[in-house]
């Protein structure tokens, strides 16, 4: 299948939900259910056949995660009850390398997504994840000949012990109560090493897939850019039309060391009953950049704050959000920078569309150390709020500490008026279309920047979203 016939099968349905159906029932080789104590955390761990050190960071986030409260900024997390979900899933299926080895009832949702079309097209290596383990994974060889490490983490936590435990929630410590019920349960994600001076110019990609309801997903990814190296790698969420809700609190943790560039991709179209949670950060040495773009169309309620720290003098970061709420949703998609070093930039563009009662709200701060001299940061928040019960928010929070840095916000709100309505319709445009023309038109500029495989899907998406709307503000 092409780009365009995988353009036009998707064109025939109206949502994820249409493209996957409802969740099927699977039989699991283990699940853990109920209340989270140290005797499950414990036997993750077992299971897993995990090093001590391992074992003891679980235990100790744990502990944390007792302790700490429930963050008073967070909403609809409150209504999940954690004793009630399945927090460890594994499929009965091992890792196989061959898409016609994954288990047919589950490698249909993944060829309804068209991923085994697009990684022969567009990718140098593919991980994909069912629930709580990875099932599928390919990394080709020319790859391995250059020495890049791309492995299941739970492989990665065995094999390189020693480099993972330099990264490992180092990058994001547990300074939340979810972050640390994520340390101490996590289970499948990637772990990407790129040695210095490699560059690879083709993406690598993680997908992730939520089986059914009443489930956690906890995955850990780690992609690290050693010193002058370039990786983009693509993370991948969705899940079929579920029962009840599931709940997804995964971690990405990046790391560019000095000359690097590091890009890290998402693209998540959750169905409407997942409660997603994210917690993603990256460093970035002398002269590294990293780039982090989060496209969030999907779920019941997304908290996702990509965020960089620029440790290094030079240092840069672009952080762009799309983030769409149809319907009585609830989505934050903001940005957190930490300039801690002289002469670093930042970049800030953040794109939302609101409809029929959706919330979004940009989340953000821009921290600049005193001693980060001449340090450069803009922020861009552009709303698209498309009738009168739906609402956008901006909520910035700038620490300037340094007196030659330059720290610019800018937001702007609007609606799609009538008249231009009129005018794409006098071209021979539906109104269902021309809406659809001016939600698209609204983030081209960001669909320009992502690979074309996954511009065209995204693009889809967000058309499918607003491009059936039953009024205009």
């Amino acid at each position: 299948m092409d780009v365009e016939s995988l353009h036009t099968t998707i064109s025939h349905v109206e949502s994820i939900e249409e493209v996957l159906g409802y969740e099927k029932k699977f039989n699991y080789q283990v699940e853990l259910r109920g209340k989270i104590t140290r005797d499950m955390v414990e036997e993750v761990s077992k299971l897993k056949g995990e090093p001590d050190w391992m074992r003891r960071l679980r235990l100790r986030m744990l502990e944390l995660f007792e302790k700490m409260p429930t963050p008073k900024w967070v909403r609809a997390v409150r209504e999940i009850d954690l004793e009630a979900l399945v927090h460890y899933a594994k499929p009965q299926t091992q890792v196989v390398s061959s898409w016609d080895e994954v288990p047919k009832e589950i490698r249909q949702y993944y060829e309804k997504l068209g991923l085994p079309e697009i990684e022969a097209k567009a990718l140098l290596g593919l991980g994909a994840q069912f629930d709580s383990e990875i099932i599928y994974f390919n990394l080709k060889k020319k790859l391995q000949e250059r020495g890049v490490v791309m492995l299941p983490m739970e492989e990665a936590v065995k094999k390189y012990p020693e480099l993972v435990q330099k990264y490992f929630m180092r990058v994001f410590p547990p300074e939340h109560k979810f972050a640390a019920l994520h340390g101490a349960l996590w289970s499948g994600g990637v772990f990407i090493y790129v040695p210095p001076g490699v560059r690879i110019e083709q993406p690598l990609e993680t997908f992730f897939f939520i089986g059914q309801s009443m489930e956690s997903q906890m995955e850990h990814s780690i992609v690290v850019a050693d010193r002058g190296a370039y990786v983009h790698w693509i993370e991948g969420c969705s899940a079929p039309r579920l029962l009840k809700y599931s709940f997804h609190n995964g971690m990405v943790e990046g790391y560019a060391h000095e000359d690097a560039t590091l890009k890290i991709t998402t693209v998540q179209n959750w169905s409407r009953d997942v409660v997603n949670f994210n917690n993603k950060r990256a460093i970035a040495e002398a002269r590294a950049r990293v780039n982090w773009v989060e496209g969030s169309i999907g779920s019941k309620t997304t908290y996702t704050f990509p965020s960089t720290v620029l440790l290094g003098e030079g240092a840069a970061t672009e952080i762009v959000g799309i983030t769409a709420a149809k319907g009585p949703y609830w989505k934050e998609n903001g940005a957190k920078v930490w300039h801690l070093a002289p002469k670093t930039n930042s970049r800030v563009v953040n794109k939302s569309i609101s409809a029929e009662g959706g919330v979004v709200v940009y989340r953000g701060v821009i921290h600049v150390q005193r001693g980060a001299k001449r340090a450069k940061s803009h922020v861009q928040c552009d709303s698209l709020v498309l009738d009168k019960d739906s609402a956008t928010l901006t909520i910035p929070h700038d620490q300037v500490f340094e007196k030659t840095a330059v720290v610019t916000h800018e937001a702007t709100a609007s609606t799609i008026s009538e008249e231009k309505l009129t005018y794409l319709r006098t071209r021979g445009l539906s109104e269902a279309d021309a809406k659809a023309a001016v939600v698209l038109g609204f983030v081209s500029d960001i669909l320009k920047d992502l690979p074309f495989e996954y511009a065209v899907v995204l693009g889809r998406v967000i058309e499918l979203e607003f491009g059936r709307l039953s009024k205009v503000g």
